[in-house]
């Protein structure tokens, strides 16, 4: 799978500082140098947030006069803030759906969605049907799969959540028919969850659960139809739950949003993204 630059410049409105953004090859943002001010509101996934925080500090660093604000609350205060215009930029860690195409999306990034166990939990591996079966609650002991004779903590993302949605769809479940055991917002929720409780199972960011790992946190992810949940599998696209990482504009885009989107889908920004253990856009 590949997402090449899915955000261009097309037209300078003379006089309005604002830009029309539109699907195709990206052409060079227009050199604003240190005039650049004002502030940004991004809302939006809490996959993206951290990343966009990143790289929100270091565009201010190069436009001391700008201030950005980077806010939770999942895909879908993203896209409802980009929409009203209560944000200039909305965050989604998914694609947009048909009933979005009111909306431009601008990807810059690359991420997975991995199961995820307690580090100590000796289960190897669960197939497709065994997942299905333990979050509808038709598998309840780990003994059924391998595990230790315990309960089975069943660790759900919340309404609104994008993880929860390509979860479902990847399952092709409803959120009625999970019986979850503690039902979280995100991503770190989740891992914290999982990692004080050798029982319980979740489903959290590939890139978000790799830099915990490098940290030490008690947390394993497992293969997807037998493939590693790896970087190298996003990026060549045959991990069977990839995402794009995405923000989200809603009709004309002020100069000061249309430079940073810019910026966030550079490679002035490649070492962040891989920073957060997620994989850079293509050229």
């Amino acid at each position: 799978m590949k997402y090449g630059w899915v955000a261009v410049l097309l037209l300078l409105f003379a006089g309005t500082g604002t830009y029309v953004w539109s699907h195709g090859s990206q052409v060079e943002p227009p050199d604003l140098g240190d005039g650049l001010r004002g502030q940004l509101v991004l809302t939006g996934s809490s996959t993206v947030a951290p990343l966009a925080g990143e790289i929100a500090k270091r565009f201010e660093s190069l436009h001391p006069r700008v201030r950005i604000d980077v806010q939770t609350g999942g895909s879908s205060r993203g896209i409802a803030d980009a929409r009203r215009g209560t944000a200039d930029i909305g965050m989604a860690s998914r694609a947009l759906k048909p009933k979005e195409s009111d909306l431009v999306h601008h990807t810059i990034a690359l991420d997975g969605i991995s199961i995820i166990l307690h580090r100590d939990n000796p289960a190897t591996a669960l197939t497709d049907p065994q997942i299905v079966a333990i979050y509808t609650g038709q598998i309840a002991n780990w003994n059924q799969v391998g595990g230790p004779d315990a309960p089975i903590t069943v660790v759900n993302k919340a309404e609104g959540r994008s993880t929860l949605e390509l979860f479902l769809h990847h399952f092709k479940l409803k959120n009625q028919d999970i019986h979850a055991s503690i039902v979280i917002g995100d991503n770190q929720q989740g891992i914290l969850t999982i990692a004080s409780d050798p029982y319980a199972i979740g489903y959290v960011s590939i890139g978000t659960a790799s830099y915990e790992v490098s940290r030490g946190t008690k947390i394993r992810m497992l293969p997807m139809k037998g493939i590693e949940p790896s970087l190298d599998n996003v990026r060549n696209g045959t991990f069977p739950l990839s995402r794009p990482l995405n923000l989200l504009t809603h009709g004309e885009v002020s100069e000061l949003a249309a430079a940073f989107i810019a910026f966030a889908q550079s490679p002035q920004v490649h070492d962040l993204v891989e920073a957060q253990y997620f994989v850079p856009i293509d050229q």
